[in-house]
C-alpha cells in the first residue's frame, strides 16, 4: 500500500539553510513580508528573492500560489519556492497552498520554513495529500515522493496538531489504493484480506461468507454476485474507542467490478468500473484513520463485497428477490445492483448494532454526475441535524457535498406491479429514486444519510489534492464528523 511522504517537524536553524539539498519553501505575505528564514535565503541568493517580490509576476499571483527560483546561487538546494500566503488563513486555504507547493516541488524532498505560521499542520497536510502516485502495476516502480521537513518556532506543538491529520492522510491513501486497483487484483477475497489486516491496528474484523449470508437471508446481495466466480462477502469492522457508547455505523457498496450483469453496460468506459467499490473503499479508509489516531469513538464499518458479471447463473431482469428485511424486489435492471447490495447490509447493520446514526456511501448512479459533476457528492438524509453536521464537516475538510431532495412523491416511481418495490424507476430523478429505494431499508428511528459518490470517488483529471484517478473523497469529512459528533475525548 502507498505510504504518505515521511514528515517531521524541527526547530529552525538558519545557518543550516545554505547546505540543505532538495527544495526549500518559504512563506511570504502578499505584501512581501518574510520571516528570518526568508531573509536568510534572500541574503544567500544575493537578493534574488527581493527581486521576485518586487516583480509584476509576484503581483499577479493569487493567495496560495507559488513562484519558483531554480538552482539559486549560493545555496545547495535545487530550488527555492516562494509561497504567497497571508498570516491568517483558514485550514482550507493552508491545505490548498500546501498542495500547490507539492506540485511545484514535484517529487523532491521539501524543507518548509513555516516560522510561527498558525496553520502549519494544515499546510503540511496539503503537501502530503498531493504527494500520491499509484504505481503498483508498472514494470518500473515510480520514484517515491521525497520527505517533508517542517521547520517552525514551536515544532512540538505543530507535530501534535499534525499527528491526527497525518493519520487521516494514511486512511485517504488506503482508500485511493483500493479504488485505483484493477479488478483482477482486488477481488472480493483480496479486498476482504486487506480489511482483515486492519486487525493488527486494533480493529475487530469479521468476514461473513456466502453460507452465512444465505442463512441471514441476504438474498438481494447474493443475487448480484451469483454470476461471478468471486464469492460474495460482507466484512464487518468494529473500532471501539469509547466505553459503552452506541456505535455510529458506516456502510459501503463494494462492487469490485460492475459489467452491468445481464443488462450489460456499453464497452466504452467499462474499464472504469473497477472503482464501483468506492463506497467500501471510503469506509475502509475511515476505519484505518480511526485506528491510527486512536479515536475515542465507537464506530462500525460494514461493506458488501460482490462482483456483477453476466453468466448462465446470473440474475435476470424480471427476477424477484427477497431482501433480508423481507421486502420483495423486482429486478428491472441488473445494472442497478448497488442498491440491492446496500439494502441487505443496511438492514443487517441496524438489526445487529442498533446504531445511533448511519451513513452509507456508494458510487450509485450516473445521474448524480449529470446533476453535480465531479465537484460534489449527493447528500440524501432523513435527519436534518445529521445532514447539517455532515455538510459542515465536508465544508471544513474541503470536500464538496450538496443536499438533494428525498420527498415521498418519488416513491411512486419505484412501485412494482408484482413485488413490493422495483430496483429502478428509469431515467427521471435517477439518483433520487435510488436513494428512495435505500430509504425503504432504513428504520424510521435511525438518523441516516446516503452519499452518492459516483462523481467524486474517481475523476478523470487532477484535483486539488490528488492526481487523476481515485481521490479518497469522504475520509476526511467522515473523520471530522466523527470527531464533532461521536468522539468522547
Amino acid at each position: 500500500m502507498t505510504q504518505p511522504s515521511p514528515t517531521q517537524f524541527c526547530a529552525i536553524d538558519l545557518e543550516a539553510i545554505q547546505a540543505l539539498t532538495g527544495h526549500i519553501a518559504i512563506l511570504v505575505t502578499p505584501e512581501g513580508g518574510m520571516d528570518g528564514a526568508g531573509r536568510r535565503v534572500n541574503r544567500l541568493c544575493k537578493g534574488a528573492v527581493a527581486r521576485v517580490l518586487s516583480s509584476a509576476a509576484w503581483e499577479k499571483l493569487s493567495d496560495g500560489d507559488v513562484i519558483t527560483l531554480a538552482y539559486p546561487a549560493g545555496m545547495a538546494a535545487d530550488a527555492v519556492h516562494l509561497l504567497k500566503l497571508a498570516r491568517r488563513v483558514t485550514p482550507r486555504e493552508a491545505r490548498r497552498a500546501g498542495a500547490k507547493l507539492r506540485v511545484a516541488a514535484g517529487k523532491a524532498a521539501v524543507h518548509l520554513y513555516a516560522g510561527n505560521f498558525t496553520r502549519s499542520a494544515d499546510l503540511a497536510l496539503g503537501v502530503v495529500l498531493r504527494g500520491y502516485e499509484f504505481g503498483d502495476h508498472k514494470s518500473k516502480a515510480p520514484d517515491l515522493y521525497g520527505p517533508i521537513t517542517v521547520y517552525g518556532s514551536k515544532p512540538d506543538e505543530i507535530a501534535a496538531k499534525a499527528a491526527p491529520l497525518l493519520a487521516v492522510a494514511e486512511g485517504v491513501f488506503f482508500t485511493r489504493d483500493l479504488v485505483n486497483a484493477p479488478a483482477n487484483v482486488l477481488t472480493t477475497t483480496r479486498f476482504a484480506e486487506h480489511l482483515s489486516d486492519l486487525g493488527a491496528m486494533g480493529v475487530k474484523v469479521e468476514v461473513l461468507d456466502e453460507p452465512e449470508l444465505e442463512k441471514l437471508g441476504m438474498r438481494a446481495l447474493l443475487g448480484v454476485g451469483q454470476g461471478s466466480e468471486s464469492p460474495s462477502k460482507v466484512v464487518v469492522m468494529e473500532w471501539q474507542g469509547a466505553a459503552d457508547a452506541q456505535p455510529f455505523a458506516l456502510v459501503g457498496k463494494g462492487v469490485v467490478f460492475d459489467t452491468g450483469g445481464i443488462s450489460l453496460k456499453p464497452a466504452a468506459g467499462m474499464e472504469d468500473m473497477t472503482m464501483d467499490m468506492g463506497g467500501a473503499g471510503v469506509v475502509a479508509g475511515v476505519m484505518k484513520a480511526l485506528a491510527l489516531r486512536k479515536a475515542r469513538a465507537n464506530v462500525v464499518g460494514l461493506v458488501g463485497l460482490v462482483e456483477n458479471m453476466p453468466d448462465g447463473r446470473a440474475q435476470r431482469p424480471g427476477d424477484v428477490v427477497v431482501s433480508m428485511k423481507g421486502d420483495t424486489i423486482e429486478v428491472i435492471n441488473t445494472d442497478a445492483e448497488g442498491r440491492l447490495v446496500l439494502a441487505d447490509v443496511l438492514w443487517y447493520a441496524q438489526e445487529r448494532f442498533a446504531p445511533r446514526a448511519m451513513i452509507n456511501l456508494a458510487t450509485l448512479t450516473g445521474a448524480i454526475i449529470i446533476g453535480l459533476g465531479h465537484d460534489n457528492a449527493g447528500v440524501f438524509a432523513n435527519d436534518e441535524a445529521l445532514c447539517n453536521a455532515f455538510l459542515k464537516a465536508a465544508r471544513g475538510e474541503d470536500e464538496g457535498a450538496w443536499p438533494m431532495p428525498l420527498d415521498d412523491s418519488y416513491d411512486a416511481l419505484i412501485k412494482s406491479r408484482i413485488a413490493d418495490i422495483k430496483n429502478t424507476g428509469g431515467r427521471p430523478a435517477g439518483s433520487i429514486t435510488a436513494a428512495k429505494f435505500l430509504q425503504r431499508f432504513v428504520k424510521k428511528e435511525t438518523p441516516w444519510i446516503h452519499l452518492d459518490i459516483a462523481g467524486v470517488a474517481s475523476i478523470p483529471k487532477d484535483s486539488t489534492y490528488a492526481p487523476a484517478g481515485a481521490t479518497g473523497w469522504g475520509v476526511l469529512a467522515l473523520d471530522r464528523l466523527i470527531q464533532d459528533m461521536f468522539d468522547e475525548g
